[in-house]
């Protein structure tokens, strides 16, 4: 009988152990980093991301078809426009935003790919424990493909990769996280867009950009 408890006892343990689907902080910081299968796209960016009220700002740099840009640009999902932000020369422009919103975090049908350790597991805190995940997305865009690696712990970003029959294979990488925002106004429009008009969508490396995103 006593064997039988210590089974079950010692079977319950390892299910709970199992890494389940998680949400990451509602509210986070930091840096990403983002390529294409093409190597078209090469980009880094600035991001704070706000889960709760669906809006993200991106301070981006990089190149596309070898164009390079520079750009901030806030994505508000829930009034469905995005803002192209020249805070130099106090200039804005508002434009329809047609990506969908998703959250950070693992969505709850994904499944799981394997459990792993970055960095070194022989000495205590040169390593994190990282879980990756693989599902699809349907979305306005048509089915996405993705391969999601997160932390154990707290289930914070590390890498994505997600593919769509128009973009092909696009990396996320993320680095520097931090927990909470660095400065909330920055996901709030500058005076200085009040006036801004919602103008037609076109065609051009920011554009090309974003629906990466």
């Amino acid at each position: 009988m006593t064997t039988l408890f210590l089974f079950v006892c010692l079977l319950v343990g390892c299910l709970a152990q199992e890494p389940q689907p998680c949400s990451s902080p509602p509210l986070l910081s930091g840096g990403l980093s983002v390529s294409t299968q093409s190597e078209k796209l090469a980009a880094f960016a600035k991001y704070s991301y706000d889960g709760l009220g669906r809006r993200i700002l991106l301070s981006d740099f990089g190149s596309v078809d070898n164009k390079t840009f520079h750009l901030d640009v806030l994505l508000l999902y829930k009034q469905g426009v995005m803002y192209k932000i020249n805070n130099r020369d106090k200039k804005c422009l508002k434009r329809r935003l047609s990506t969908d919103f998703i959250p950070l975090g693992v969505p709850k049908d994904a499944s799981l790919v394997g459990q792993v350790v970055l960095g070194s597991s022989s000495v205590p805190g040169e390593e994190i424990l990282v879980n990756t995940w693989t599902g699809t997305l349907l979305t306005r865009k048509g089915l996405a493909t993705y391969v999601s690696m997160v932390t154990e712990f707290g289930c914070i970003p590390v890498s994505t990769l997600f593919s769509t029959d128009k973009t092909g294979w696009v990396a996320v990488s993320f680095f520097n996280n931090v927990v909470g925002l660095v400065d909330p106004q920055d996901l709030t429009p500058p005076p200085f867009c009040s006036t801004a008009q919602l103008e037609e969508e076109e065609r051009d490396a920011h554009t090309s950009f974003l629906q990466l995103l």
